[in-house]
């Protein structure tokens, strides 16, 4: 049921999912966390926000998930690295946890849920896997509400090229305003609807934004993605990795990222 990943794992990609941390995003779930909880964290990655998350509960335990062991490689040496010894590993689906009923105090999913092919079908497996009382918190970003300036074309033709390239794929990139929806359609009655931004806007953010960008739309997956299926040519990608770098020399440019999260009683 999975779909593909539109990101994959490329360096570049890994540039920015490794600056991610709890702080940066998963703040809204770091005032519900309590010290000895049991924490399913879907959809890992290379485990950044993992290790914080594990740092605040201990010393409970955090079990990082991911699709394949390949992946989940990725957050094993993040965690090794920082020498965390309550975070356990598993390969598997969102769409059927291999989990007993009631097994965690807290579910976490971050960027998620606009992968998956059937995003309901997640939240009521996270809420399944939640004990009584206990949380389902997402957070996922919604493409079309960012926003940009100076307002370039080459992004403008970036956007809808992304937009496309993940529904082809299975993904739905405008899925934070939908959480709320796919979770009343999950059967959560207890809702905390939330939005958070990230913006990138003085020199430092917006040249590591920015480069990171004009990589990944050249070498990540998504790349090879829009090739195969005919939704870009290569001089489309060249032309739109070259905005994206006079984006980030711009001292005027300014970049926000909207983001939304819930937290669910189960």
């Amino acid at each position: 049921m999975a779909a593909v990943y539109t990101h994959g794992h490329h360096e570049s990609v890994l540039r920015s999912h490794r600056w991610r941390t709890a702080e940066n995003s998963a703040g809204h779930l770091l005032p519900h966390l309590t010290s000895g909880a049991t924490l399913l964290d879907v959809g890992c990655g290379p485990g950044t926000i993992t290790a914080d998350l594990a740092t605040q509960i201990t010393p409970g335990r955090v079990t990082a998930l991911e699709m394949t062991d390949g992946a989940l490689g990725l957050a094993r040496a993040e965690i090794a690295g920082r020498g965390l010894a309550n975070v356990d590993f598993a390969v598997g689906d969102v769409h059927a946890l291999d989990f007993p009923d009631d097994t965690f105090d807290v579910v976490h999913a971050h960027q998620v849920l606009q992968h998956v092919s059937d995003p309901v079908q997640a939240l009521r497996e996270m809420r399944r896997v939640t004990k009584p009382g206990g949380i389902v918190a997402v957070r996922d970003s919604d493409y079309a509400a960012f926003t940009w300036f100076p307002q370039l074309p080459e992004l403008d033709e970036w956007l809808d090229l992304y937009e496309r390239v993940a529904r082809t794929n299975g993904g739905e990139p405008d899925a934070g305003r939908r959480l709320l929806s796919w979770a009343h359609a999950a059967g959560f009655t207890e809702v905390t609807a939330t939005s958070s931004t990230w913006c990138f806007a003085n020199d430092e953010d917006r040249a590591w934004w920015g480069t990171l960008w004009a990589d990944r739309i050249l070498k990540s997956d998504m790349a090879g993605q829009a090739l195969a299926s005919g939704a870009a040519e290569q001089e489309d990608l060249d032309r739109i990795s070259a905005g994206w770098l006079t984006w980030s020399q711009d001292p005027d440019g300014w970049m926000s990222l909207l983001h939304g999260e819930l937290i669910l009683r189960a």
